[in-house]
């Protein structure tokens, strides 16, 4: 949990990194991502070896932590993903403003072309932005579903183990019940036997 915080507080950096830093904390982000992966892996294998009454709660626990860390990766990615399409924008302006113009010098006019083409990488990089963002809607409310799934999966095997210790008590009952009914049976036979013997003897 404390791994996945400090991710979390990374990703609210990115917001606010300048174009010289952004890149050292994506890279601390996903260095720490990989780590909270690798941490994971062998906290599964250290679940699957819980005794089998806490097995189950540890190994949903861990999934939990997965699908959260699962989301972060997707986080950054689009982040990436967005960055990269204002880089390359911002490269692009900067290229077209750059550009010096004559009246007289042919090559070094715009042509018409280009600037519709220019215009339609633009608009084609904002459908892809908005594509990638209902992605990622998508990711999220997947992820949600599954997390509503844990739980009521969670639920049921809490409810099965109520029952299953329900189930354990009355057995204890009737297994009591049983020996004590043991007991009555065999003294019962020994003063039927005492009553039969005293009646032989006094009417003989």
């Amino acid at each position: 949990d404390r791994q996945v915080h400090e991710v979390q507080s990374y990703m609210g950096r990115l917001e606010t990194s300048d174009k010289e830093s952004v890149h050292l904390v994506e890279n601390e982000i996903q260095a720490r991502i990989d780590n909270v992966f690798s941490n994971l892996e062998r906290l599964e294998i250290l679940s699957s070896k819980e005794p089998p009454n806490k097995r189950q709660n540890a190994k949903l626990r861990v999934d939990q932590l997965k699908y959260d860390v699962q989301h972060l990766q997707t986080a950054l990615r689009n982040f990436q993903h967005r960055r990269y399409i204002r880089e390359q924008q911002e490269r692009q302006r900067e290229e077209l403003l750059a550009r010096t113009f004559t009246t007289n010098d042919s090559d070094t006019t715009i042509p018409i072309d280009e600037t519709l083409q220019f215009n339609e990488s633009l608009q084609n990089a904002h459908r892809g932005m908005d594509d990638l963002i209902g992605s990622g809607t998508n990711i999220l409310q997947g992820l949600r579903d599954q997390r509503v799934t844990l739980k009521g999966t969670h639920k049921k095997i809490l409810d099965v183990a109520n029952m299953l210790g329900l189930s354990n008590t009355v057995m204890r009952l009737i297994e009591k019940r049983a020996f004590q009914d043991k007991y009555f049976m065999i003294g019962g036979m020994i003063l039927t036997c005492v009553i039969m013997f005293l009646v032989v003897q006094y009417l003989t």
